[in-house]
């Protein structure tokens, strides 16, 4: 209750604020942008206190006051009239269309988060196919940061800072402090999040369309993507008919993300928003930032250019990606605007766009240089960054398809509209389409991250932002055919083509389920939770869903590679020593010492894949809890004297 309570209150604190900052807008407009800034004071304000507090209960509660304040703030300052009236009629999509739009996919992403997060079933817990790697990762630093000192840790690898984008974690673990069990600190923040994504993406298609019917076409080409994975699908099942069953049960099968076939260009809601919760909240801020962006150039305010560099500004810790797509944007619009406009607007969009920039980066830039540049560009091997062409199309030294192709068997054929939408656009939406430019080609040209795959986080923006401007021109297109027989059967076969995939791939998505951390495991973490010391250090297994650490919130002597080395952190000595350790105990004393261990892990795979000799171990230190074949013993005094107090 107290969880849910502390989410009521920064939703109600950010409503109030939007409340007065955007007094002349409509309800909608309001209530998404006040429950959007709800959620990145969750996610921001606890860490503020956290660097001179910890990520404490004090920090907490530090976080929601600070939270009110500003709410109070804004409640008693001076309110300015309006200068301009309301723009009565084309301010905010019908309420109808956005009801229609937001509410079934939020109902979607909502049973996929229900099924997807620690489902219990017969004692253990399950999760669905997209979630079972992504899953373990989110949930691990969630738990480690409760009482942890900041800048905190890679609890899979202590002593190492975590590089990683974890506010979106941070608030589920707020929520999990404040008395939400695990699982309900990640699926409620999780599907309010999703669905002020959908709501956002409707709210920025209206601004730049006004039109009802290419705001529906840009909505379902955005969140039904999944190019022509489909027309592979039914091949292979004309073939073997087994094959289209397999794309409902198999391990990756499903149509939007056929691997063995180069089509990566996986759908948005189950390959991304679900699993990459990071990505998720990065689209809830880089949405707002962009809608904002639109109405700067429009009205050229400098109140709404200060209000953007703040927003962008808190964004690199949230999802460095969309910070970097929002930056290149924000260079293309400026760039645009300023050819487009008249002589006298030209000083204030300056001003304004300088006042943008420098807040931005002044915010951005300790985040950037404390957590981010160490791993980009000083990290294991020399960092991630690289020249690299074509995204994932290029292997091995050369394309794997023809460069067109790729794109247009990924996308669908709305990528060749692209270009045609953009020259026929407005104003702007050619502002968007330069930004959107920029961002593919720096996506197409450089590597950020040791897995090239993750560009995509990047190339997604740009996709969002052309949406819009494809489906208004698609819809002019569709008018201009009027009287020609068979256009409504053209258009049916376009959109059926273009979400096909997508939609067989939410299918299912919603199918899945995968035994995550059995009954033994379980048990453990939830044994762990109530009796083991504060941060407790553990030797297991460097498999990577460990519910040790992830449920748990236990520190690890070294953790799974599948997250670390993609994190371009360096934990081959580590690993090396927990073999070392599992295989010869009695000689590994002194790295149980230098490591600070308190308990030792066996289950299954340790003794498969670390060699473990439990009989040397057993000899060494006292067997303090097992069942289903997964045993706990005690190492250190204090992880020792904690079992005796519990008897």
């Amino acid at each position: 209750m107290l969880g849910m309570i502390c989410l009521a209150a920064y939703g109600l604190a950010g409503c109030v604020i939007t409340g007065r900052l955007f007094a002349r807008r409509g309800l909608q407009t309001r209530l998404w942008l006040g429950l959007t800034l709800g959620c990145g004071m969750l996610m921001w304000f606890p860490s503020l206190f956290a660097f001179a507090l910890g990520f404490t209960m004090a920090a907490q509660w530090l976080g929601v006051g600070l939270a009110l304040v500003l709410a109070g703030v804004s409640l008693v300052a001076p309110r300015r009239a309006p200068s301009l009236p309301r723009e009565a009629g084309e301010e905010e999509p019908p309420v109808w269309l956005t009801l229609c739009a937001v509410l079934p996919l939020a109902l979607v992403m909502a049973y996929m988060q229900y099924t997807h997060t620690l489902l219990p079933v017969d004692g253990a817990l399950h999760t669905g196919q997209s979630t079972y790697g992504d899953l373990n990762l989110h949930l691990g630093i969630a738990t480690g940061l409760v009482n942890q000192a900041y800048p905190p840790d890679y609890t899979i690898l202590p002593g190492t800072m975590l590089g990683y984008p974890f506010l979106v974690d941070a608030a589920s673990a707020s929520l999990y402090m404040m008395g939400m069990s695990l699982r309900w600190a990640f699926i409620v923040p999780g599907t309010l999040m999703c669905a002020l994504v959908f709501w956002g993406f409707l709210m920025l298609a209206w601004e730049l369309t006004k039109s009802v019917r290419a705001v529906i076409l840009s909505y379902a080409l955005m969140f039904l993507n999944g190019g022509f994975g489909f027309a592979y699908l039914f091949d292979l099942a004309g073939k073997d008919p087994s094959r289209l069953m397999e794309a409902f049960t198999g391990f990756y099968k499903a149509p939007a993300n056929l691997i063995d076939y180069n089509i990566r260009w996986v759908n948005v809601l189950v390959d991304m928003m679900l699993p990459q919760r990071t990505l998720m909240a990065g689209w809830l801020a880089v949405i707002p930032a962009l809608w904002l962006l639109m109405r700067c150039v429009k009205e050229r305010k400098a109140s709404q250019f200060l209000a953007l560099g703040v927003w962008a500004g808190f964004m690199p810790m949230i999802h460095t990606h969309s910070f970097l797509a929002l930056g290149l944007i924000s260079a293309g619009v400026m760039a645009v605007s300023l050819v487009q406009a008249k002589p006298e607007n030209r000083r204030p969009l300056v001003r304004g766009f300088l006042c943008y920039g420098f807040i931005a980066v002044a915010l951005a830039l300790p985040q950037l240089c404390v957590w981010t540049f160490p791993q980009t560009f000083t990290g294991v091997r020399g960092g991630s960054l690289r020249f690299r062409f074509n995204w994932a199309n290029w292997q091995n030294g050369g394309l794997v398809d023809e460069y067109f192709w790729f794109w247009l068997k990924n996308v669908g054929p709305v990528f060749i509209i692209m270009v045609p939408a953009a020259l026929a656009g407005t104003k702007r939406q050619k502002m968007l389409a330069a930004g959107a430019l920029l961002v593919f080609a720096a996506a197409e040209l450089i590597q950020f991250q040791k897995n090239e795959y993750d560009n995509n986080k990047l190339f997604y923006v740009a996709f969002m932002v052309m949406l819009p401007a494809a489906a208004q021109y698609l819809v002019a297109v569709y008018d201009r055919l009027k009287g020609l027989r068979g256009r409504c059967l053209i258009a049916a076969v376009f959109i059926a083509v273009s979400t096909c995939s997508g939609a067989l791939s939410v299918v299912r998505e919603c199918l899945s389920d995968y035994q995550l951390y059995g009954r033994g495991e379980t048990a453990l973490a939830g044994y762990l939770n109530e009796n083991a010391p504060e941060h407790a250090v553990y030797l297991t297994g460097t498999y990577h869903n460990n519910a040790v650490s992830s449920i748990a919130g236990g520190r690890l002597v070294c953790g799974t590679p599948q997250f670390l080395y993609f994190h371009g952190v360096d934990y081959s000595r580590q690993m090396q020593d927990v073999t070392r350790m599992y295989q010869e105990p009695a000689q590994s004393l002194a790295l149980f010492e230098q490591y600070g261990v308190d308990y030792v892990v066996v289950t299954n795979s340790e003794r498969v894949s670390c060699g473990a000799d439990e009989s040397a171990i057993a000899s060494l230190w006292p067997l303090v809890w097992e069942q289903d074949g997964v045993r706990l013993y005690a190492v250190s005094e204090r992880a020792r004297a904690e079992d005796a107090a519990q008897g």
